[in-house]
């Protein structure tokens, strides 16, 4: 039985797309709003493009707090944050700190790989549909280390992924250059995640869009949510728009990306989040085109050969909502490069300009989804951080089955908008 609600979503990012197109499956009359204008360039299209199941440990773990720390003097560094006196940042910060423990990573690991697992094979369906080619490469990722210490710090997250039933192979130079010959490389090994894939972001997001239109999703671009209407029993009646226009709906579901605290303090919802801002930069010709997609361990840099392009991107910079580029960060990036493939140099990158997105980052490292209990009728989905492309397609999946009053294939309680009191 098809169900005709109106579901209004609240940022037309990859999680608000993945969001529309299973919600439209199901009979919804959906309706997008996005604060961009339709050619847009943010953190769903330069990204790595990689489908994770790897990434099962939170971005909150044991080690993080100190690793960021020493991090924070070099302007190079994976890590930075802009010093500023900021009562949310201080806050995330505290509650980030709660949670790198190891209680928390044995908590969210098993979660992560179900979910990554899940939208992995829902990736693989999507690419299937007549007209969504976006270059899905079933191929695996390579963690590249350069030193033996590196190695050796994978090679126990290796034994930890294979206790969760996630594929890991430990290997040693020689032996990865077997796996991507076309490469040169300069590393003490790697380990190698079967299960991994990627795709091309830009792609992908076309196919999402082309997909739900047909199925009657409805976008609006280039306007903000000013404002909500609310009911007395607490439900939401509408959305009012930057431009002075109400839509109603049945159903909001807020996937504004590292905008959605913006959007949820009009409701007076409190929602833990930073946004970290990552760099890349694609190299339309390379010297040498990888066929596998990596991660530069030490340097935190991904390296991820599309069609005939090569993209490079990387650092978790804490700087507010805040675009600029900083050629400082980009530089770094470049730097890294060569340490691992020595027949990049930095130069290959000159007259390329950069490109920067916002990371939606909740405090834990897990994403905010389902239902919040202060508002009968609103849903969130954000706070994906660096999975956001990974986790989409379950995402939507999943919000689509919140909607429709079924149960979740997932038990959702360590996402729980309302963890940190809502």
């Amino acid at each position: 039985m098809r169900d005709s609600r109106k579901i209004l979503i609240l940022g037309g990012g990859v999680i608000g797309l993945n969001t529309a197109l299973y919600c439209a499956r199901r009979g919804f009359a959906v309706t997008v709003v996005d604060r961009n204008p339709e050619q847009r360039d943010g953190c769903s299209f330069g990204n790595a493009g990689m489908v994770v199941p790897s990434h099962f440990i939170p971005l909150a773990a044991p080690g993080m707090i100190g690793l960021g720390l020493k991090w924070m003097w070099n302007p190079e560094s994976p890590f930075w944050i802009k010093p500023r006196l900021d009562f949310d940042l201080f806050n995330w910060g505290y509650l980030f700190w709660r949670a790198c423990s190891a209680e928390h990573v044995a908590r969210s690991a098993p979660l992560l790989r179900d979910l990554s697992l899940a939208s992995r094979q829902e990736c693989e369906a999507l690419s299937e549909l007549p007209g969504n080619d976006f270059g899905l490469v079933k191929k695996g990722l390579l963690m590249l280390c350069k030193t033996a210490h590196a190695l050796d710090e994978e090679a126990q997250a290796a034994a930890r992924a294979r206790e969760l039933g996630i594929p890991a192979e430990v290997l040693d130079a020689r032996q990865t250059a077997v796996l991507d010959p076309g490469a040169t490389l300069d590393i003490a090994g790697s380990v190698f995640f079967p299960k991994d894939c990627h795709l091309t972001p830009g792609r992908f997001m076309a196919g999402l869009k082309q997909q739900a239109e047909a199925l009657g999703v409805k976008f609006v671009w280039n306007r903000e949510v000013a404002d909500f209407r609310v009911e007395r029993d607490r439900s939401l009646y509408a959305a009012q728009l930057s431009d002075g226009t109400e839509i109603e709906a049945d159903e909001f579901v807020l996937a504004g990306g590292s905008w959605s605290p913006t959007v949820a303090a009009k409701l007076a919802l409190e929602l833990p989040m930073q946004a970290g801002k990552g760099y890349s930069l694609t190299l339309p010709n390379p010297r040498q085109l990888p066929q596998l997609c990596t991660i530069l361990t030490e340097a935190r840099v991904a390296v991820t050969p599309m069609g005939n392009a090569l993209r490079v991107g990387g650092t978790m910079e804490i700087a507010g909502l805040n675009e600029d580029i900083n050629p400082v960060r980009v530089r770094g990036i470049l730097k890294a490069l060569p340490k691992y493939y020595p027949a990049f140099r930095p130069e290959d990158f000159e007259g390329i300009a950069p490109w920067r997105g916002l990371r939606p980052c909740s405090p834990d490292g897990l994403p905010y989804v389902g239902r919040t209990q202060r508002f009968a009728n609103l849903t969130l989905a954000t706070g994906h951080a660096m999975m956001g492309l990974s986790l989409a397609p379950i995402t939507g999946k999943l919000v689509a089955q919140v909607l429709a009053g079924d149960k979740p294939e997932f038990d959702l309680g360590l996402l729980s908008p309302d963890r940190y009191g809502g």
